[in-house]
């Protein structure tokens, strides 16, 4: 055990500090996505946002979608049902809203996520005069220049898509809460200046033009995850996906364990379906780095049991972690930079963001033990099994 310890521990040394540099990198890159000045571009562009249930602050999460200080857009927001009881407050948002405001009732979806079908249901009703498609998502709240920097980057036709990603700010103090957030954080470095970036369905912008090239649309009929058809409907045809820091979006969060399982295991199962070389690496960096801290902390316990040297021992295990903790440190203060308005608040919780990211693994591992015993996920009160990228059956609503 000792000899696999010393090889587990080497190899996460060097991976953290590789993650370390790339940390860096990271927060180079957000200081200067931030300095960029997105200029005047304004091309007709629609804002489409699915809407289901009642969340925390949804109101003025869908109030925040119309009050961008781009010139040349309208929203549009899009329901399965008159009876969902979050198409009383899109009503009501969209009566008070500056700019114009829609509200779409879908048609009941059939062998696709509803979100998906909503937002497919949308684009079918698109006037041909809007140029450019922005996703974005009920529970997110991005800031007035969000739309504006996230389209700006697309006047160049070489770029496929730009996209950013959420940010989780804790709304309740409670654990589970506080373990969604931090869960939650590597995720927004996985996105970078040079990295294979994917789309992320709460921030998305791209040519209408592009989204029809590549065939999104068809993608999506027998699919739940907006985000990934997209991603691979983009790689399939070998366009870049920018990602922008600068329209990091906050997302206001409160759950209990319950929510936290099942919101953390759908992402990882439908990233095992949707990008299975991904979920492969996940699986294999998260069991990596809980058996080394495992293995370390059981050989220091057994040292200082028997009264033996444990400080090599000791050493080893906390190496990693203290690498982990200076990349978390990195990253809150890359999203500080992006997000300056909302500084003194993240860094009011900054603890959440950087001691629990060294637990956070092992949430991960009873994930990625979920998505490999069942292909069923629920979202939004509909349960789906995702049969693979192309099929998807709903199971109950």
């Amino acid at each position: 055990m000792e000899t696999l310890f010393y090889f587990l521990s080497i190899v996460q040394i060097a991976m953290g500090l590789y993650l370390a540099w790339h940390g860096l990198q990271w927060l180079g890159y957000a200081r200067r996505r931030a300095a960029t000045d997105p200029g005047f571009y304004a091309p007709r562009t629609a804002v489409l946002c699915s809407c289901k249930g009642l969340e925390p602050g949804l109101e003025r999460n869908l109030s925040t979608l119309t009050e961008f200080d781009h010139q040349n857009y309208e929203t549009f927001f899009v329901l399965a049902a008159e009876s969902d009881p979050a198409f009383a407050i899109a009503k009501r948002v969209a009566a008070g809203a500056r700019v114009k405001t829609h509200v779409l009732i879908a048609d009941k979806a059939e062998g696709c996520g509803e979100k998906v079908n909503n937002l497919r249901f949308a684009i079918e009703q698109l006037p041909p005069d809007f140029e450019f498609l922005a996703f974005a998502d009920s529970d997110g709240r991005p800031g007035k220049s969000w739309l504006k920097k996230l389209v700006a980057p697309l006047a160049d036709a070489r770029v496929g898509a730009t996209t950013t990603m959420r940010w989780l700010v804790p709304n309740r103090g409670n654990l589970a809460t506080a373990l969604l957030a931090a869960w939650n954080a590597p995720i927004v470095t996985m996105l970078s200046e040079k990295g294979k970036n994917f789309c992320w369905g709460g921030g998305t912008a791209i040519r209408r033009s592009v989204f029809d090239h590549i065939g999104v649309v068809e993608d999506w009929k027998n699919s739940v995850s907006d985000d990934y058809s997209m991603t691979r409907a983009l790689q399939r045809s070998r366009r870049p996906i920018m990602f922008l820091p600068e329209c990091l979006t906050l997302s206001y969060v409160e759950t209990d364990f319950a929510g936290l399982l099942e919101f953390t295991n759908r992402q990882i199962l439908i990233t095992r379906v949707y990008a299975q070389q991904t979920w492969a690496f996940g699986l294999a960096t998260h069991v990596l780095y809980c058996l080394t801290l495992i293995s370390g902390l059981t050989l220091t316990l057994g040292d200082v049991i028997a009264t033996l040297p444990s400080f090599h021992h000791a050493v080893l295990t906390f190496l990693p972690v203290l690498l982990g903790i200076i990349r978390s440190t990195l990253r809150v203060a890359g999203v500080t930079e992006a997000l300056p308005a909302a500084r003194s608040q993240i860094m009011g919780q900054a603890w959440v963001y950087i001691l629990l990211t060294i637990f956070v693994p092992f949430l991960y591992l009873v994930n990625f033990a979920t998505s490999l015993i069942t292909r069923k996920i629920k979202w939004r009160e509909i349960t789906y099994e995702l049969v693979s990228p192309e099929q998807t059956r709903i199971v109950a609503s």
